[in-house]
Order: C-alpha cells, then sequence, then structure tokens
C-alpha cells in the first residue's frame, strides 16, 4: 500500500512505528522462505487475536447511550446535523460519525468502488502498467483474461488500426480464454487478478500526481459524481466553518487487501485545510491510528467500521494517520448486513471480494 515511511532506523524508535507494528497483521511464512514464528492473525507482540483492549471503539460509545464517555471523548453533535458525532479533546478538527450509511448505501458505494470508480479517465494503480482499462469489473465476472495485443507482425494492434470491437486503447485486451492458440504464450492476466491488485488506489475528479504529490490539472478527468458529492458535502457538515459548504472536487480511492496496510502520513496537498478530509469505510473493519504532528507522539488506536465516516480538517490535517490492520476471514460479524444484501447471482463477485477487502473513498476540496 502507498505509505510516506520514515527512512532507517530512526522510523523504528517513533511512536507511531511501535503502534503500527503491535497492530499490524504479520503475513504467513512462506514455503521457500526462512521460518517464521509469526503466524497469519497474529500481530507482533500479541497473542491470539493481540490486544485490542486500547482501541477505542465508537459504536459500543453509542450503543451505551448516555453513559459516561472515556476521558478525552465528547459528543460533538452540531444543530441541523441529524446525525451523531464524536471528537477528541485534544485532536481538534477529528470528527467521527459511526455508522453513517445505511447497509444499502454501503453496498451501493462498494459497487461504485469496483465497476465505476476505476473507470478511465480516472487513473489507477495498474494504469502505468496496462494503460486505460475499460469494464474491469465486469470482465472479472466473466472470467476474462487481460493479454497483450498484438498482429501478426508482432506490433501492438493498435498502432496499426486495427483493434477490433473488444481492443481497449492501448497494448492490452480482454479475451475468453479459449481465444488463446494453444502454444501461444502472451503476456497475460485474469481479470480477477487484477481487480486484486487494484490494491492501492483510483483517483476521480482532479487527478493526483503521486510521483509529484500534486494535482495535475492537465491530465484528463471528470468531475466528482454529482452523488458522491452530494454525500461529501452533507457527511461535512460538522467540521466545516459556520455559513460554508463542502466543495468535492477530488477523492482518492484506497482498495485494501487481507495484509494490507497504509503507513503514517500526513494528508497535506490541498490549499485550505480549514476543508475537511471526507473519508468513508467499506467493508471489513479495520484500527486507524490517529497520531501528532510528529511521529514521536503515541497515536490513538480505533475501530472502523464499514458505513463509518471520518472527518479531519485544521489541525488534525496536520496530524500522522495510517491503518496498520484490517480484520478479515473469522472477523465477519461486522459485515454481516453487507453478506445478506450482495446475495444476488450479480454481486457474487463483489461479495468474495468485500469478505476480505476494504475499501476507503477519502474526498477533498482541493482549491
Amino acid at each position: 500500500m502507498y505509505a510516506e515511511t520514515e527512512p532507517g532506523a530512526a522510523a523504528e524508535r517513533t511512536a507511531f512505528r511501535r503502534a503500527e507494528k503491535q497492530y499490524k497483521l504479520y503475513k504467513p511464512p512462506s514455503r521457500k522462505g526462512r521460518s517464521n514464528s509469526r503466524s497469519r492473525g497474529k500481530p507482533a507482540g500479541g497473542g491470539g487475536g493481540g490486544d485490542l483492549s486500547a482501541v477505542v471503539d465508537f459504536h459500543a460509545l453509542l450503543a451505551a447511550g448516555g453513559g459516561e464517555l472515556p476521558a478525552g471523548i465528547r459528543r460533538c453533535d452540531r444543530a441541523g446535523f441529524h446525525l451523531p458525532v464524536f471528537c477528541f479533546l485534544d485532536r481538534p478538527g477529528f470528527y467521527f460519525i459511526p455508522g453513517a450509511l445505511s447497509t444499502e448505501e454501503q453496498c451501493y458505494w462498494i459497487r461504485e468502488s469496483l465497476k465505476t470508480f476505476p473507470q478511465p479517465p480516472n487513473r489507477t494503480n495498474l494504469t502505468a502498467t496496462y494503460g486505460p482499462i475499460f469494464d474491469l469489473l465486469i470482465a472479472a465476472k466473466n472470467q476474462k483474461i487481460l493479454v497483450e495485443v498484438e498482429s501478426s507482425s508482432g506490433k501492438p494492434r493498435d498502432e496499426q488500426n486495427n483493434v477490433g470491437e473488444n481492443a481497449h486503447p492501448g497494448k492490452f485486451n480482454f479475451v475468453d480464454g479459449s481465444e488463446i492458440q494453444k502454444g501461444e504464450r502472451p503476456k497475460s492476466t485474469t481479470a480477477a487478478a487484477l481487480v486484486r491488485k487494484l490494491r492501492r488506489w483510483s483517483t476521480l475528479g482532479l487527478q493526483f500526481d503521486w510521483s509529484k504529490r500534486n494535482y495535475d490539472v492537465s491530465l484528463p478527468h471528470n468531475k466528482i459524481p454529482d452523488d458522491l458529492a452530494a454525500l461529501a458535502k452533507k457527511m461535512a457538515v460538522p467540521a466545516m466553518p459556520f455559513g460554508e459548504e463542502f466543495a468535492a472536487e477530488a477523492a482518492i480511492v484506497n482498495y485494501y487487501g487481507p495484509s494490507d496496510m497504509l503507513g503514517g502520513h500526513v494528508d497535506d496537498m490541498e490549499a485550505d485545510w480549514t476543508k475537511p478530509i471526507v473519508s468513508i469505510s467499506l467493508g471489513c473493519k479495520c484500527i486507524f491510528l490517529l497520531g501528532g504532528k510528529t511521529r514521536d507522539e503515541a497515536p490513538t488506536p480505533m475501530f472502523l467500521r464499514s458505513g463509518d465516516i471520518v472527518l479531519m480538517a485544521g489541525e488534525a490535517r496536520e496530524r500522522f494517520h495510517g491503518v496498520p490492520r484490517i480484520f478479515t476471514e473469522g472477523d465477519q460479524q461486522d459485515i454481516s448486513g453487507l453478506v445478506s444484501e450482495l446475495s444476488d447471482d450479480d454481486d457474487r463477485f463483489i461479495l468474495d471480494y468485500i469478505h476480505n477487502s476494504r475499501i476507503n473513498i477519502n474526498i477533498r476540496q482541493v482549491y
């Protein structure tokens, strides 16, 4: 996963890094590699499922009703905003909205994240390797294979203006497995594998240049979908200056597999930090770390579940944050509603995906 990390051994000594290691889900040892005593599902230093006693659970706090809140946490409900909001007294600008989205809304945005958001001109982490890829989810459902498109002369078909109705601009094309002739060894990968390789990101609206760490207005792009912009505008209210409205101009969609993590980083590329990042969680539960303005400050861990929304504005924009772990496989009680809602045959691929994946849509006002 994309992460900003501190170079060298100094990173290992910071409080933020120690927290990441405490909660990180380690991969199982490779059969060919050296033996490793850590097994899948066991964070460093933890036995069984690891010690999660310090992780803040806002859903549990909400379920407790009018009970006394832990020290440093308070309700930050805002007039005219109908959902409960929590915040930390020592971390101004951070707002947590538990269960902000209904199950139906969550399923809608999961489908959009896999079907619509990776569509060109939106760029993904696959674009640099394969060029624009259209209809990836449909191809995965239909068990298609992406192959390098070449003519009999060995040149890419698109160079000869002979791409055919199923070919896409660029060097690759989805085909049925039966279309690959016996004895051929084209460069290929299954569409289903490509969905899993969509581990990092898809960019909506203004396109973010990861190498230069800025927004490149010269890149082709569509505006943020109207329904996503409307959702972000509505959910941003608790963090917005009074009398102002949030205007969605860009979004980054992060895709997490079973052992993926997002290292500690600061989101600082937008012009006006008084406007929040609106961050939507979908799929498997994760641990989110909210730290300080340096990595030396110990972060606060909290659970993020499907349908939760986090807002980070003002001073919170200067704080390091990250995701060291998502919960998959045996930890499925939190997505039981999604499993029921995605029971149709048409959603089978999406259901299989979401059993072991998390999606995060974070929407930004750039200017």
